[in-house]
């Protein structure tokens, strides 16, 4: 069986279009973020959206492998969500579960691109199954410490980094203002000692 006849190729384009529509999904939150004055966590959604970007690249990537003549079309039907408002932690929360739908479904679209022979779409497939983890985890961790309030605030203390000058202070809550740039509160993240 050829990939441009099989299951798999639609699942391809399928992955393609979500990946697309996720990246803008959340190009959307990225700018709630940074128009509510949470600077620091658009960039962390930043860093999602980019590899949004590169999930679809791969898809398309796989899909144009699939013939060398151009490919006019492919007509798919499937279902994406219309969820996200113009709320930051319900976003978050949204955005938490469209990644966990992803996890669930490439899986899926692995297992019938193995019975269909063909293996490198499905490591493709579970491969990305492994990030879109990673990003449940990201928007799962910030929708939490958004909706209990403590994105800001810790119960002991812990080292803050303002993200636009770099600079650090330790304490159980990050400074309203940073006392060097004086940028708001929302531009610092918790530093990660490495």
């Amino acid at each position: 069986m050829k990939l441009k006849d099989s299951k798999t190729y639609l699942n391809l384009a399928k992955a393609y279009a979500g990946e697309c529509q996720a990246r803008t999904r959340y190009e959307f939150i990225e700018y709630g973020a940074r128009y509510n004055g949470y600077g620091a966590i658009a960039e962390i959604i930043d860093k999602i959206v980019y590899n949004e970007f590169n999930h679809a690249r791969m898809f398309y990537t796989a899909i144009q492998n699939a013939d060398k003549e151009e490919i006019k079309n492919i007509e798919i039907c499937s279902g994406y969500p219309f969820k996200e408002k113009w709320d930051l932690t319900e976003n978050l929360r949204l955005a938490m579960q469209d990644e966990e739908a992803e996890v669930k479904l490439y899986p899926e679209f692995a297992e019938t691109a193995k019975k269909e022979g063909f293996p490198e779409e499905a490591q493709l497939f579970l491969n990305i199954a492994e990030i879109e983890k990673t990003h449940f985890e990201k928007f799962k961790s910030l929708y939490t410490q958004m909706s209990k309030g403590t994105l800001y605030k810790k119960s002991k203390p812990v080292k803050w980094v303002c993200s636009h000058c770099g600079y650090e202070v330790t304490d159980k809550e990050a400074p309203k203002k940073c006392p060097v740039c004086q940028v708001a509160q929302g531009e610092f993240l918790v530093k990660i000692d490495e």
